[in-house]
């Protein structure tokens, strides 16, 4: 059992209905998606063309900081606020499409472009499946 679901099943209280299959997912894939986004943009630094990478690097950071912050938001679950959790994964999922359109139009000529903008369309389907389960 992975460790996010091991932690999830010993939370003490009740989650309030969310589906911890789902809640799962999502904060594995929000975080497996910073890591992708945080490595796409190293590489890209070390691109030759890296003037033509600017907005790739800089979409990629942005997305790898919301996503490393929803992953944390969906971890806690004392006090929680439905509202706050509904803002931070539509900020994800929007920045995970921005981000994947972005590393798609390199996706041909770097390979880790390639790679990153399919973590990023992982995470915003997880984040969107996460969205229409919390009602």
């Amino acid at each position: 059992m992975p460790v996010i679901e091991e932690v999830l099943n010993t939370y003490p209280k009740d989650l309030g209905g969310v589906d911890r299959a789902k809640l799962a997912e999502c904060i594995a894939a929000c975080l497996e998606c910073a890591q992708a986004c945080t490595a796409c943009a190293d590489a890209c630094l070390s691109e030759d063309m890296v003037a033509e990478l600017t907005k790739c690097i800089r979409t990629n950071l942005d997305c790898a900081d919301l996503c490393a912050t929803t992953g944390a938001i969906l971890s806690r679950h004392t006090g929680y606020d439905a509202n706050v959790t509904r803002a931070a994964l539509e900020a994800c999922r929007t920045a995970c499409a921005a981000c994947a359109d972005e590393c798609e139009r390199h996706a041909e000529m770097h390979e880790h472009c390639r790679v990153c903008a399919e973590a990023c369309r992982r995470c915003e389907k997880a984040c969107a499946d996460l969205l229409s389960s919390l009602g």
